[in-house]
């Protein structure tokens, strides 16, 4: 079903009616690790306060609130996009891909679904984007929570396979310190090889006849 035009910073949000779920993923930047998408229906007999933008609250603040969405909501739901994936259909067709596991895995199901940022995935129900949605919209700011979270904690886990990379300290985003570690203990199957700061490393080794690992 095709979404309603984009709502912009400043103009109103329409009021839907039945069980409105929230969307939106975490880890479009980073040259490591999957992209991850996160669904919550909140419920209005059950409500949760402090929600906001994910990247606006400390780690702490955000573990807790973690807890309490996934204790709380009506439905919440978790998928993903692998690296393969992202390296395949790109990045922007990798997270509308995770957004829609993420809906589908909605129990119940969502009868509308607010999307944060300018783009939807195709779904079942009217579905409708919302610019900076994740600090305008309530379940957007939970989703958001628990997209980010959940990729954190799985940086986290990733550091301890991969060490020495700083993983779970940047969580895969492009640092200095990712960077360096890159190009002294090479490419590892968890990284994006379609963007271009590990693209053009691994363009490097080919040219220099030295493989990534």
């Amino acid at each position: 079903m095709s979404s309603l035009a984009v709502i912009r910073e400043h103009e109103a949000l329409p009021m839907p009616q039945g069980r409105v779920a929230g969307v939106d993923e975490a880890g479009r930047g980073p040259l490591a690790g999957p992209v991850v998408a996160a669904a919550v229906i909140l419920d209005d007999n059950n409500p949760l306060e402090g929600l906001r933008d994910s990247k606006r609250l400390t780690a702490a603040r955000r573990d807790r609130l973690f807890d309490e969405i996934r204790e709380k909501a009506l439905a919440w739901s978790v998928a993903s996009a692998s690296v393969a994936e992202i390296d395949t259909i790109n990045i922007l067709q990798a997270t509308l891909v995770a957004m829609q596991r993420a809906v589908d895995g909605l129990l119940p199901k969502a009868e509308f679904v607010f999307i944060d940022g300018n783009r939807c995935p195709a779904l079942a129900c009217p579905v409708q984007a919302v610019i900076k949605g994740d600090d305008r919209v309530a379940a957007i700011s939970a989703a958001s929570i628990i997209a980010k979270v959940t990729r954190d904690r799985e940086m986290q886990l990733l550091d301890e396979q991969y060490p020495g990379y700083g993983l779970a300290q940047h969580k895969g985003y492009p640092s200095k310190a990712h960077l360096a570690a890159l190009e002294s203990l090479g490419i590892t199957d968890i990284h994006r090889r379609s963007y271009a700061p590990v693209r053009k490393m691994l363009e490097r080794s080919v040219d220099s006849g030295v493989g990534g690992n």
